[in-house]
């Protein structure tokens, strides 16, 4: 029996760790411009303000399919789902890695959108809320984010390796730097794609009857949801949160633009960054299981947001050591508090027939600053040059996420 139980484990792990891998790699290529903005710019020969377009267009399609991904995820196999979402990621890639031009790259993200949001999203989330005993949530969420960061990490270290190589080769070219860093993100994906068809379980669930009768039931199940109180202090959590998170893409920009520090030297730095994932996500988990997930959770959302707020006050003559140290303090409380948001799930006692739409709709409010956050941020570069403007972004976003650590301590309160 104990044998048993310990090899049930063991699948159950075995499982998040090729969910994690997916979710660290599949969506690398759409926020290439976390580490290599100015050098998308350049090679794609495409302006600033075209770039974060795109990233609103891919902020808008998540938006859009963050509920039928849900559906998704309740009715149909979460394993073919996500390895679908690999491989068409990969192919949208190769399209990408030729630099068409502005209006192919609007298609490109479009489809990247529809990928990642509608066919992974929330497929992937309720496998891993699935997996979890109640008494795992902080853990499994945070290996998820944290571990999720880990393979990022690893696979940004080969990529800026891979383009200070070919940087550094008779002059460099950025186009076939850049070339070489995308073709390598699709190589990984179009590995993993049968790794996951193959190895990964479509969770079997208790209620199959009842998720058969709700099929004819959507609007029932939406007003379900809708009327949790609960629901909606999770969505809070999650769209303040990702907000502070969200300002981390353009450090690379702002420190490159500002303090003098060149690509390389950048990309090392925001790198870094990324190390912090798995620090900040993992240990969030663990601690929100020992002590209490929305507590800490609250906590870390009002320290992420002063140290937010610290990078704008940063002088342009601070030395690269203090740059560093700001950047990686902002980003393991960033992914610590990605790493805890999504365990508040289980406490909103949602059935597991809905548990999908329930992702879906969280993730629709949740996540919607990735529409706007691109236009506004441009907007404000733009019309408060010499750094003002990213300054007024970060302090805007540090604001969010005081409101966003209130919800957790409501979150955290007994329902009366």
């Amino acid at each position: 029996m104990l044998l048993s139980s310990r090899s049930a484990a063991f699948r159950r792990y075995q499982q998040l760790a090729l969910i994690v891998i997916a979710a660290g790699a599949i969506y690398p290529l759409l926020y290439l411009r976390q580490n290599f903005e100015l050098s998308i710019l350049d090679a794609f020969n495409i302006s600033q303000t075209q770039l974060r377009y795109c990233s609103s267009l891919l902020g808008l399609i998540f938006m859009l399919t963050y509920i039928p991904s849900g559906w998704l995820a309740d009715r149909f196999s979460s394993r073919k789902l996500l390895a679908y979402s690999l491989f068409a990621t990969a192919a949208l890639g190769l399209w990408f890695s030729t630099m068409p031009s502005y209006a192919a790259l609007r298609v490109i993200y479009a489809g990247w959108g529809l990928a990642t949001g509608l066919t992974f999203w929330a497929a992937h989330i309720k496998l891993v809320a699935m997996l979890a005993n109640n008494d795992q949530r902080g853990q499994f969420f945070g290996i998820l984010d944290g571990g999720r960061g880990l393979v990022e990490a690893l696979l940004a270290t080969v990529a800026v390796g891979l383009f200070a190589y070919f940087m550094g080769r008779d002059g460099g070219s950025t186009s076939i730097a850049l070339r070489q860093v995308i073709y390598f993100y699709v190589a990984v994906l179009l590995v993993l794609s049968p790794l996951v068809y193959r190895f990964v379980d479509d969770v079997k669930e208790a209620e199959a009857g009842d998720q058969k009768a709700s099929k004819n039931a959507f609007i029932s199940d939406l007003r379900v949801v809708l009327r949790r109180r609960e629901i909606w202090l999770c969505a809070i959590c999650i769209v303040c949160g990702y907000q502070l998170f969200y300002a981390t893409y353009s450090f690379s920009a702002y420190l490159q633009q500002h303090f003098g520090l060149t690509a390389v030297m950048v990309g090392t730095i925001t790198l870094a960054k990324l190390w912090m994932r798995p620090i900040g996500g993992i240990a969030a988990g663990f601690i929100g299981d020992l002590i209490n997930p929305e507590k800490v959770l609250s906590l870390l959302l009002v320290l992420a947001s002063l140290a937010l707020a610290a990078m704008a006050f940063l002088p342009t003559t601070a030395a690269t050591a203090a740059m560093l140290a700001i950047v990686l303090m902002i980003g393991l409380l960033t992914y610590a508090v990605r790493g805890l948001y999504w365990a508040t799930l289980e406490g909103c006692n949602v059935p597991n027939h809905i548990k999908g739409l329930a992702i879906g709709v969280i993730s629709m409010i949740g996540y919607f600053p990735e529409m706007y956050l691109p236009l506004l941020s441009a907007s404000l570069i733009e019309q408060y040059p010499n750094g003002l403007g990213y300054k007024i972004y970060y302090l805007a976003l540090a604001s969010c996420g005081l409101v966003g650590a209130y919800a957790a301590y409501r979150l955290a309160q007994p329902r009366s």
